[in-house]
């Protein structure tokens, strides 16, 4: 039986939805909250975030490419895009269309590192691409279920810190990982097992690293110009293939 447009997206806007509603209820309770209970959850978040960023940088062991392993793949993938997203100043960029978007909405607080930051956590890792690929093909949605109460919950915690930036990840959301779920078919002949599928791993592990700095800005322990290691996420495939090729 052939799937219908509900059956391949149901999970991307059950996703999106949650996070719309946990940015509605954080926005309630920012405020309200006395500081101290406002900054636990942030914490609670960052600390979460952290364990999932480490997860996922765990993939890199299993990325190895020829012969060079797939640490040192992810460190040249990581440093490449970090280089790349300066030099086309990425991160400035995203802060710049943060900032007109927060005009047009009259949002408050640190609306563009709460986009940057929401869409990073919501979008990089093996849950939205495996997810969205089982749900593009088979109609099951049970794992973007699980992210989106994941999401969710985040969201609130997210949104009581940096304000509506972070319902704003929706965008991403849908266009994300509606757009690999759309294009499931073809997605599947190119990679038969994304779980395993080396070019896959490094990405995930590249973006897990870069996780782990949204964590750390969280946390408030430094700050990680996360923004402008996005083009690693697109070097990581081609790394992986050069090295493969070379060795």
């Amino acid at each position: 039986m052939e799937l219908t447009l509900w059956d391949k997206l149901s999970g991307t806007l059950v996703n999106a939805l949650t996070v719309v509603l946990g940015t509605g209820l954080g926005l309630l309770l920012r405020g309200r909250l006395p500081e101290r209970m406002a900054r636990i959850m942030v914490q609670g978040v960052g600390l979460t975030t952290l364990f999932i960023g480490l997860s996922m940088a765990q993939a890199l062991g299993r990325a190895k490419g020829g012969a060079i392993d797939g640490v040192v793949l992810g460190l040249i993938a990581l440093v490449a895009g970090g280089l790349l997203g300066e030099w086309a100043r990425v991160e400035d960029s995203l802060e710049s269309l943060g900032d007109k978007i927060k005009q047009a909405v009259r949002g408050g607080g640190s609306f563009t590192e709460g986009f940057v930051a929401a869409s990073l956590l919501f979008c990089v890792g093996p849950m939205t691409l495996l997810g969205s690929i089982q749900n593009g093909l088979t109609g099951d949605a049970s794992l973007l279920l699980l992210k989106a109460t994941l999401d969710g919950m985040s969201a609130i915690a997210l949104t009581s810190s940096f304000g509506i930036g972070v319902g704003f990840s929706t965008l991403v959301i849908l266009l994300y990982q509606g757009g690999v779920a759309l294009l499931a078919g073809t997605l599947s002949q190119a990679l038969p097992d994304p779980a395993q599928d080396p070019r896959v791993l490094l990405t995930t592990g590249v973006g897990g690293l870069m996780v782990l700095g949204v964590g750390i800005n969280l946390l408030g322990l430094t700050k990680v110009r996360v923004g402008s290691f996005l083009p690693a996420l697109l070097l990581a495939p081609l790394v992986w293939w050069l090295a493969a090729l070379l060795t």
